[in-house]
């Protein structure tokens, strides 16, 4: 880990802001670093470590389980057994839950935020090119015909938060884990 200094414009005057840099893994397409940023005023106890664990729930191996209030996602394993990841979710408002299927993968997606988030937030781009500042992080699992993806996040303190707009956020590391286990036509329940 090393410390960088990043320049940021607040009501015009530029100022260094500090930050830890830890480079997970190296991104197998683009050969680029995959960095995680993290503001040490920000960071949160709240992340869990991925991991395998028993699972006991009645859904079958290669199912995702995402349960909302304990803010972890679960990808089932045979034999009892599952991947646990901290995740972070819908806000106040924005919480959800159902069955949908992963309709589609992307890598390093651009980002397009839908009309009704537009609506409330006139001030975000039309459009972001997919990359490290993008929102959606380095992998998208697209669920269903819905406004709704479980993807990595340019912002890990959120991991463990309930403050997206019901989509489910998972650091980039974990999320290209879980990209490499769910196939198109992965199910994927959402439990509130």
């Amino acid at each position: 880990m090393h410390r960088f200094f990043r320049m940021a414009m607040i009501a015009g005057t530029a100022f260094a802001a500090t930050a830890t840099a830890a480079v997970a893994e190296i991104d197998p397409l683009t050969r680029q670093p995959l960095v995680t940023y993290v503001d040490p005023a920000k960071a949160q106890a709240t992340a869990v470590p991925r991991e395998i664990v028993s699972y006991e729930g009645k859904q079958r191996p290669g199912t995702i389980v995402v349960n909302t209030a304990e803010r972890r996602l679960y990808f089932v394993l045979p034999e009892g057994k599952a991947v646990r990841y901290g995740v972070g979710v819908g806000r106040p408002g924005f919480e959800w839950g159902g069955t949908q299927t992963v309709t589609r993968k992307a890598e390093w997606p651009g980002w397009t935020p839908p009309a009704q988030m537009l609506k409330r937030r006139p001030d975000l781009p039309r459009h972001m090119a997919g990359g490290p500042e993008n929102p959606l992080g380095a992998r998208a699992l697209y669920l269903g015909s819905t406004l709704y993806r479980i993807h990595g996040s340019n912002e890990p303190e959120t991991i463990g938060q309930a403050v997206s707009s019901g989509c489910i956020r998972m650091l980039n590391e974990d999320v290209i884990d879980l990209y490499e286990r769910a196939k198109v036509g992965t199910r994927v329940v959402v439990a509130r």
